[in-house]
């Protein structure tokens, strides 16, 4: 029972890890000014060039796998960039709160999809956290919101990226019960990086001539929120149910938030740093009390 309690945390606290990684995304998307698409493909390339020395350590896995799970991986892996696109996109149109707080819906997306592609169901306590988490974080984006102009648009995409986000998270769930953290995210990466750059060979947008600010903003990007954050999350499937995992979004308006108003002088009143604090709280909820049951 003890051993179990001390891996169990150690889960949490590299949950926690991935929150802080992932927050500083948004951060990094506003400091570079090359095309998001670009951001993100070199985001991703970048990860998986630092991943190379370990391939050869997982070369038979690597090659080893299905017709299947070679088009589930890539499928997973246009999913991952269609949403890196979308809400590197929404940053472009609102402020770095509403954009971050409109990827809380991403659990509602995956409970729903986890319910009806595996019967997963969430138990009061879960529920309980999430409605927590989701009234904080509207209120910390509540002075951001906009209906009509560009935030609108902002929100739009942030939505569709979260959409997109949750059915890569379900296929990752089902795909690391056979496949390790490594081989997945290895190729996921990759096909997500393809996806992009062929989206960006169409849109004509140029691979080269990019500054030396803007290289070191797209290795920050593959090692800060991409390694320390998703990585981890996907490696965090095979021991954590999705709707738990997908729930770090709840945290990450709470940091990129704190850190918008610290680097990029965005407004974050008294308000919204008290909702932070319910966000934290309903998240802690959410993993700490929640498991995985099946529709009998």
């Amino acid at each position: 029972m003890n051993r179990f309690a001390g891996k169990f945390s150690t889960y949490e606290l590299l949950f926690v890890v991935g929150i802080i990684g992932i927050s500083f995304s948004s951060i990094f998307v506003r400091w570079s000014d090359a095309d998001v698409a670009i951001i993100a493909m070199y985001r991703l390339y970048l990860t998986n060039l630092l991943l190379l020395p370990l391939v050869w350590r997982h070369r038979r896995e690597l090659f080893r796998l299905s017709g299947r799970q070679w088009g589930w991986l890539a499928f997973s892996g246009v999913m991952l960039g269609l949403h890196f696109l979308l809400w590197m996109a929404s940053l472009r149109y609102t402020t770095v709160a509403s954009s971050t707080v409109i990827l809380t819906l991403e659990p509602v997306f995956v409970m729903f999809g986890s319910y009806l592609l595996f019967g997963t169901k969430a138990n009061r306590v879960m529920l309980i956290g999430m409605g927590l988490a989701f009234v904080g974080s509207f209120v910390i984006a509540s002075g951001d919101f906009s209906l009509s102009g560009d935030a609108l648009i902002g929100d739009v995409l942030s939505f569709l990226g979260a959409a997109a986000v949750a059915v890569h998270m379900l296929i990752g769930k089902e795909l690391r019960k056979d496949v390790s953290a490594f081989t997945y995210n290895f190729w996921v990466f990759a096909f997500a990086a393809t996806a992009l750059a062929a989206y960006n060979l169409v849109r004509g947008n140029a691979f080269g001539g990019y500054s030396g600010h803007d290289w070191g903003i797209f290795l920050l990007l593959a090692i800060v929120p991409t390694l320390f954050g998703h990585y981890l999350f996907n490696w965090l499937l095979k021991y954590m149910n999705a709707a738990s995992v997908s729930m770090s979004v709840l945290g990450e308006p709470v940091i990129a938030s704190l850190l918008a108003w610290i680097l990029l002088k965005e407004s974050l009143n008294g308000y919204q740093m008290a909702a932070g604090v319910l966000v934290l709280f309903g998240v802690w909820l959410f993993i700490r009390f929640g498991n995985e049951t099946r529709k009998a």
